[in-house]
């Protein structure tokens, strides 16, 4: 009977702290996601009004994007947590490898954005606003820009659609 109740007590021990565990991973990402939103909001914000634009402030949130994307964002939704508090899909377990292509390529684009707030120090330029009649590429199913090359092509504000557009996908596909 007291070997029962120890190993009973080892079980409730268990679960209750894997579903903190659980808890906790799902506000660390919830954090995560609204600093990753304030930083678009703040890049956002420069490509509609260029004069505000300031390469520290870009710079600053789209390595905060880099620094969340990837596998920081991979690792907040492993594949044994589940949580009441969390709007993720179970699909995600599913598609595992499409979820981490689109959390990389979240990283690549911010990663992208930082280097072209390196390379326009003083203010934002023409070389970095998409041009009219420009392809912007993309579809519901997300774009991946195949080759850091033909990143480096591409102006920052279509580096930003694009990293835009991946978030939506990731959204539509795996959140509630």
């Amino acid at each position: 009977m007291k070997s029962a109740i120890i190993v009973g007590s080892a079980i409730f021990v268990t679960l209750t702290s894997a579903g903190a565990c659980a808890d906790d991973i799902v506000t660390v990402r919830q954090a995560d996601m609204k600093a990753i939103a304030a930083a678009v909001k703040s890049i956002a914000g420069m490509f509609a009004k260029p004069s505000t634009y300031s390469s520290p402030d870009f710079k600053w949130a789209a390595e905060l994007i880099r620094d969340k994307a990837g596998q920081t964002l991979i690792d907040h939704f492993p594949a044994e947590t589940a949580s009441a508090a969390s709007k993720a899909k179970r699909n995600i377990i599913d598609e595992r490898d499409r979820f981490d292509r689109l959390a990389n390529d979240l990283k690549t684009y911010a990663a992208a954005l930082a280097v072209d707030a390196e390379k326009n120090p003083a203010a934002m330029t023409d070389s970095m606003r998409m041009r009219p009649g420009e392809p912007m590429g993309g579809g519901p199913l997300g774009t991946h820009v195949q080759s850091e090359a033909q990143l480096a092509s591409i102006p920052a504000e279509h580096a930003f659609h694009l990293m835009l557009q991946t978030c939506t996908t990731c959204h539509s596909r795996y959140r509630e």
